[in-house]
């Protein structure tokens, strides 16, 4: 079946709903980074969701002092944002690279080059954040690691 040029064409819609997602989700990105760059969550605390492991145990949990370190990254404080939390610090450029690779795929369909992960590294991922989780709790670390 021919189509003429300006008549739907397969696969074009699916496409324009790809574009659509992407756009959205950087759009909702870059508000949350304006977000976070206008307002520390030391100070306005009540607009940012709060650790239920920390208020009920006192305990750090992994993500604890996430937002904090976004916060001071979005202001170039790198030192600072590590002492927060380092694990984050550490992971945030592989998360935004594997990011910015997905939505390009799906808004252009063109593939950048990637991180591989296999299922043996989503394991190994989750030993360390149990493992950080743990020692950032520990008394030999200050009882504060990150």
């Amino acid at each position: 079946m021919e189509f003429p040029d300006n008549s739907f064409k397969p696969g074009l819609t699916q496409l324009l709903i790809r574009r659509m997602t992407a756009a959205a989700i950087l759009t909702v990105g870059a508000v949350g980074v304006v977000v976070l760059f206008l307002f520390n969550p030391e100070e306005h605390g009540a607009i940012y969701p709060q650790c239920w492991l920390h208020k009920f145990t006192g305990l750090d949990c992994p993500g604890c002092g996430s937002l904090r370190a976004l916060h001071q990254l979005t202001h170039g404080h790198l030192v600072t944002a590590f002492r927060f939390n380092p694990l984050l610090v550490l992971l945030l450029p592989v998360a935004v690279w594997m990011a910015v690779c997905e939505l390009t795929w799906q808004a252009t369909g063109k593939k950048l080059p990637g991180i591989t992960m296999r299922p043996w590294s989503w394991w190994l991922l989750l030993v360390v954040i149990i493992l950080f989780g743990i020692g950032r709790n520990l008394a030999m670390f200050g009882g504060r690691l990150g």
